[in-house]
């Protein structure tokens, strides 16, 4: 890859980490429930995922499930129900402060907060649009393809490490701030219903967008 073409990527990922979406949302739902440094792991889980999109597509697989009506659809709806289950569950949590959670001995483990962030690109079918749509106009057919995905796949998780930094300090600092029950509950449905409008969003996508 050019270095031209690469500062234009870079460019083009920061734009890409920075726009809000689910794993935005996720970043501060983690931050506010588990801490900054045990909810940063669902950033690792994040870009486990995103590579995992990243290697169906230079796989070729990502453009037989764009192709496929059938295989679009199943990982669209797998994605709906996985964010819809975020959401109820978000309503659903204890309305208790930081502290409180982290006291807990039922507090979320690292493997399972990291599955969470993989599950949550895995199974989103815009990230699959995505490298099909954008990632081939920085590939050079010419040069090795495999190095250029390297190269791609670790530029998109440094700007996610970056900005989800970011997102989970914000929640785990400021979010964690607020201390009553009545203030949680509150806070837990606006992430509740975040999830279940992304749900929606996602539900919308068709192959052609």
């Amino acid at each position: 890859m050019e270095p031209n073409t690469w500062l234009a990527f870079f460019a083009a990922s920061w734009a890409i980490s920075i726009s809000p979406g689910a794993g935005a949302v996720a970043a501060m739902s983690a931050g506010m429930q588990h801490g900054f440094a045990r909810g940063y792991f669902l950033t690792f889980g994040l870009i486990l995922g995103l590579w995992s999109q990243l290697l169906l597509v230079g796989a070729g697989l990502g453009a037989v499930i764009v192709a496929s009506s059938t295989a679009f659809a199943l990982v669209k709806w797998l994605g709906v129900a996985y964010l819809l289950w975020l959401g109820i569950a978000q309503w659903r949590a204890p309305a208790v402060g930081l502290s409180a959670v982290q006291g807990s001995a039922r507090v979320a483990s690292r493997r399972s907060i990291l599955a969470r962030g993989w599950a949550l690109n895995s199974v989103n079918p815009k990230g699959t649009l995505f490298m099909l749509a954008v990632v081939p106009q920085f590939l050079d057919p010419t040069r090795p393809l495999l190095a250029q995905y390297l190269v791609i796949g670790a530029t998109l998780a440094f700007t996610d490490l970056v900005i989800n930094a970011g997102y989970t300090a914000f929640a785990s600092k400021a979010l964690a701030a607020l201390r009553s029950p009545r203030q949680m509950r509150w806070v837990n449905r606006v992430f509740g219903s975040l999830f279940i409008a992304l749900a929606a969003m996602l539900a919308t996508v068709k192959r052609g967008t």
